[in-house]
């Protein structure tokens, strides 16, 4: 069941309502279904989506938002976050190559640790070194994908949602029938899934287990070409094999998420050929990560209240001690994270045009290691936030307050860095008319240093300052549906200004590094998305594009004209997407293309750039009955037809042209 939550009503409203069709349907373009006894439509158009649930609590048109939901999200050639994520305008994803390779999400050329990932209005943390590898969350539990640039304006959220230069939230799907769904999935370099998924509800509770175990040699085939060697090869040391196990429960205003993962992967490193004229590195990755959330909001007359708690623990090993490494340093560290969090909101409108929202938000990190001369780490963050929206007359506003403290405590109390506090603003102006908005903000904002920045041992600096980031945006958006047409229209102008920003700089020698703070850097760009969808009969198309153009420069000292008002690197100036989605009954077809244009990667020399890329992806996915209450699906993907060598870090060299074939059998 595909559910789709909709804003129907005017801003700040409270309102809530549950459809009545409660009708359950088949998707093509999912590749999974859950079907109740339910006919078809009336068009006899069995892959048609339907609405079980809405949950309204106020439009948001102030906010610069895009979305994946439902049949188009399904429908893309993408399994896991970072995958659908690389389809928003303004996004850059990096993935360090080999397919157990890190994926990271950048939004403007903010950095990954600007950014913040939520499951269910609840944050995904990493106090260590703050960021989240996305490709270690499924597609397949996940109802939508939204991307917001800034904040989402809601009228009772926590303080940590307002604590970030952007924000991805990942909401889980609500099953409205019993259903149990196998999967399985082979696909290029030796790659095999199997998954299991069972979904349930039963007097207002709704809940699912789903289950996935994936194995992968990932030895893919590549060329690489520079102007000193053409050579072509097989990538070593990119296996991974993995275990997930999720859940989630939902009742009314409760919500609980239950997730479990554990891997061990290869790390391949860059494409250097070594003596033995073999590109090895052998670097292993074991990882063990759990988290367990809960949030219950109720309502009473004009008042809201939410609370939130989390507990996560994760552990690390990395090890490169193995006789290969001849010119590596051998480590062989041990990392165990613990996290505890909880938060209170408050939401009131005391007028039907005035909408107040309050939160206290309070989280306990604690890092061990055991690197030498390392000292266990206790961080204690606490946020609160006030904030303000207002709806007159179509003129719509919203203000917040945030303030944010941090404390840091060791063994030693001379080696803990000082407390930083800060209070950050943000304001945000617009008017609609008709299905016209049109929008201004500013923010303001600061990422405080991670525990690796400050501590790590013979790197990290306790004297570092937070990086500040200041954001302009200026956007309009356009959204109208007539007989079977819906168009959605989005464009946004905007500059970034980080200052204090922290790099890693080579100043004791080659083999030691420091954290530092090295001066600012100023974007100014442009986003802009264009969706069309049309129904007729049995027919069904949809055709989602997106546009970035921006220029990241280095504005630190002019006096250097050598990486003055030069692009960052891995900053491209321009990047595209085009996806094309057309489904007839049962069946459904899906094209994608992505372009990146050329980008830096060092400043040591200026022809030093990583080329432009096109990649293109196809899939086609077909449903067919076997009986009353029984589906099978079958979904064939080609990714990057054109078997393109891009790279998004250099050396890292991605797949090629690949293969999936899934088979889901739906109960």
């Amino acid at each position: 069941m595909l559910c789709v939550s909709l804003s129907l009503v005017p801003a700040l409203s409270f309102a809530r309502g549950v459809c009545t069709d409660g009708h359950s349907r088949v998707s093509a373009y999912a590749g999974v279904t859950d079907r109740g006894s339910a006919p078809a439509d009336s068009s006899g158009a069995a892959w048609a989506d339907t609405i079980a649930s809405v949950e309204v609590y106020g439009r948001r048109p102030l906010a610069t938002r895009q979305t994946l939901k439902g049949a188009d999200l399904q429908a893309l050639s993408s399994t896991s976050v970072a995958d659908a994520l690389k389809y928003f305008a303004g996004v850059q994803i990096k993935d360090y190559g080999g397919l157990g390779g890190l994926k990271t999400v950048n939004v403007r050329s903010l950095g990954a640790q600007h950014v913040g990932i939520y499951i269910d209005g609840i944050r995904v943390t990493n106090a260590q070194n703050g960021t989240v590898d996305l490709g270690k969350f499924s597609l397949t539990t996940m109802e939508s994908v939204e991307l917001y640039n800034a904040n989402k304006l809601d009228n009772c959220q926590s303080a940590s949602e307002y604590a970030s230069g952007a924000t991805v939230y990942l909401r889980t799907r609500k099953p409205e029938r019993d259903s149990v769904s196998l999967q399985m999935r082979c696909a290029s370099f030796a790659t095999y899934m199997a998954k299991a998924n069972l979904q349930m509800s039963k007097r207002g509770w709704k809940g699912f287990v789903d289950a996935e175990a994936l194995t992968t040699k990932g030895d893919y085939p590549f060329r690489y070409q520079s102007e000193y060697e053409d050579t072509t090869g097989r990538r070593q040391n990119s296996d991974i094999d993995y275990v997930r196990i999720e859940g989630a429960l939902f009742k009314g205003g409760f919500a609980s998420h239950l997730y479990f993962y554990e891997s061990e992967r290869g790390c391949p490193g860059g494409i250097v050929r070594r003596l033995s004229d073999k590109y090895v590195n052998v670097g292993r990755e074991w990882d063990r990560d759990f988290f367990c959330q809960t949030s219950y909001m109720w309502q009473t007359g004009r008042h809201r209240f939410k609370l939130n708690a989390k507990y996560t623990n994760e552990y690390l090993r990395y090890c490169t001690d193995y006789p290969e490494n001849q010119n590596t340093a051998r480590v062989d560290n041990h990392y165990r994270q613990e996290d505890l969090y909880g938060a209170a909101c408050y939401g009131w409108m005391p007028l039907p045009w005035l909408s107040l929202n309050a939160s206290y938000d309070l989280r306990y990190s604690k890092l061990q290691a055991d690197l030498k001369y390392f000292e266990t780490v206790h961080r204690l963050d606490q946020k609160c936030v006030v904030a303000l929206q207002t709806n007159w007359r179509g003129i719509q506003t919203a203000a917040s307050v945030l303030y944010q403290h941090y404390r840091d405590h060791t063994a030693v109390a001379a080696g803990a860095a000082e407390p930083i506090e800060r209070i950050t603003p943000a304001f945000t102006l617009g008017y609609s008319i008709g299905g016209v908005t049109a929008r201004a903000w500013y923010k303001q904002i600061f990422r405080v240093p991670t525990l690796n920045d400050l501590y790590y041992t013979q790197v990290g600096n306790r004297n570092l300052k937070p990086e500040y980031t200041r954001q302009w945006d200026i956007g309009i958006e356009h959204h109208y549906a007539h007989r079977g047409w819906s168009t959605d229209l989005q464009a946004d102008v905007y500059i970034n200004r980080i200052e204090n920003r922290i790099v890693c700089l080579p100043l004791k020698g080659t083999y030691s590094w420091t954290m530092m703070n090295y001066g600012y850097t100023f974007c100014r760009g442009m986003n802009a998305t264009a969706n069309a969808r049309y129904r007729t009969g049995e027919w069904m198309f949809s055709l989602l594009t997106s546009l970035t153009w921006q220029r990241d420069l280095n504005r630190t000292d002019p006096d250097n004209t050598v990486v003055y008002d030069k692009p960052i690197c891995y900053s491209p100036t321009l990047s595209s997407g085009i996806t094309a989605i057309a489904g007839w009954r049962r069946v459904a077809f899906t094209t994608s293309w992505l372009h990146v244009s050329e980008r830096m990667w060092s400043y040591a020399d200026p022809e030093d750039i990583l080329e432009p890329y096109d990649n293109i992806d196809m899939k086609l996915s077909c449903i067919m009955p076997l009986g009353k209450k029984a589906d099978m699906g079958v979904t064939l993907e080609v990714n990057d037809v054109l078997d393109v060598q891009y790279e998004h870090i250099p050396r890292y060299p991605m797949p090629g042209r690949n293969y999936r074939l899934t088979l889901t059998l739906a109960l």
